[in-house]
């Protein structure tokens, strides 16, 4: 999941030459619309990155536009940046992350981001926090793979396993049922695309989110 980030270092090294003799009056920064099965980059210092999927975007209980992601993805106080909108400069921090339930949270600038229902056909509208069952066919859009669909093998409170097709890079993918989101990708085993997928559901998530004190609960965009 780690990727060279020359071409994010060439952009932002233009647009610091660009500022150079320019006037005082300067147009707002464009902005990054992310949403669910969006790709994006999280430095790790250097000219390395973690290249991961949002699950989700929304709002906490005390104002902030906030996501989700894999808890691998990285650390808090790692920056975030859009992948396929790297000109638009940093768009967020990681301010939380957990082993247990693999989960990062992601506090994004509302000045930079543009959050999104919709990401490339996939829309979620709903969360549904029952655990999926055989032979529920659930789906996810990731940043590697794609929209890819399985069947749904077992899943329990915390976790789900399921037969759809993830690599690397679809870490945080949004997995879901319909319009309705039911949890996050986090890991293959095996084979990608070939061994099954696993992850976690989306109702631990809201919960460990929602006992976060700066955050008090996230409801998606």
């Amino acid at each position: 999941m780690m990727r060279k980030l020359t071409a994010l270092l060439a952009v932002l090294a233009a647009t610091v030459l660009a500022g150079w003799g320019a006037s005082t009056a300067q147009a707002a920064p464009a902005k990054a619309y992310l949403g669910g099965g969006s790709g994006i980059l999280v430095l790790k210092g250097g000219n390395s990155a973690a290249a991961c999927t949002l699950t989700t975007i929304g709002n906490s209980k005390t104002g902030k536009l906030i996501g989700i992601t894999a808890g691998h993805c990285g650390k808090p106080g790692q920056k975030v940046y859009s992948e396929s909108q790297q000109n638009r400069g940093q768009v967020g921090t990681i301010t939380y992350s957990a082993s247990d339930l693999d989960i990062a949270v992601i506090e994004f600038n509302r000045a930079r981001v543009v959050p999104l229902r919709t990401v490339s056909g996939l829309t979620i509208k709903s969360i549904d926090p029952r655990p999926i069952a055989f032979p529920t066919i659930a789906c996810k859009q990731g940043r590697t793979t794609g929209s890819t669909c399985g069947i749904a093998w077992f899943s329990d409170g915390d976790v789900h396993f399921s037969q759809m097709c993830v690599i690397e890079g679809d870490s945080g993918s949004p997995v879901v049922v319909g319009d309705r989101l039911v949890g996050m990708v986090n890991a293959y085993y095996f084979l990608g695309c070939l061994g099954p997928e696993t992850g976690t559901n989306i109702a631990p998530i809201l919960k460990r989110v929602g006992s976060l004190p700066q955050y008090g609960g996230f409801t998606p965009i």
